[in-house]
């Protein structure tokens, strides 16, 4: 059956150009990446990695677009990749990175320490994918006994045991 719709066949030919979702790792705005790019010079291909920090995302579909900025040489430096290219290997996430903006232009104004984002989970670091951003919460109900049933307490553990002896350090990342 012919597709007659201009629309369906748009969408037919760029359904064919779209990556896989398997391709890229779970990442957002804030997290440092790793862009392996494959460069051809002639007839040689080789792999060149760009670290840096993912300021924006743009676009849907095929004409997704992510910009990942680095400072070299006291310089900043900004590329802006189409995320469905052949031309990217692979991204690998570096580290999270707590953002609360979808971009991050202002960090173009910042110089120093003031640049760098807070880790967004700290102690969840062997977790990846979906679990690293969102952590299990377990409730828990503790009674006593008959005397004391009036005087149930509610406490809320975290899941992870990693997370329960970092509680000094996130208080003094707070100050910062």
């Amino acid at each position: 059956m012919p597709v007659t719709n201009a629309q369906e066949i748009i969408e037919s030919v760029v359904a064919d150009q779209l990556r896989p979702e398997t391709d890229f790792p779970v990442f957002s705005v804030g997290d440092t990446i790793n862009v392996h790019v494959r460069i051809i010079e002639g007839e040689k291909e080789r792999t060149q990695i760009f670290q840096g920090v993912l300021i924006a995302q743009r676009g849907r579909g095929v004409n997704t677009m992510i910009t990942v900025r680095r400072i070299v040489a006291n310089e900043g430096v900004e590329r802006i990749f189409p995320l469905h290219s052949k031309r990217i290997a692979k991204i690998e996430v570096v580290r999270r990175g707590d953002a609360r903006r979808a971009k991050l232009y202002y960090l173009r104004d910042r110089i120093g320490k003031s640049r760098r984002l807070r880790d967004q989970r700290r102690g969840l670091k062997h977790l990846s994918g979906e679990d690293a951003r969102r952590p299990k919460r377990v409730e828990e109900t503790d009674t006593a006994g008959p005397a004391d049933a009036g005087a149930a307490e509610e406490k809320t553990k975290v899941a992870n045991p990693a997370d329960a002896g970092d509680q000094s350090s996130v208080i003094s990342d707070q100050s910062d």
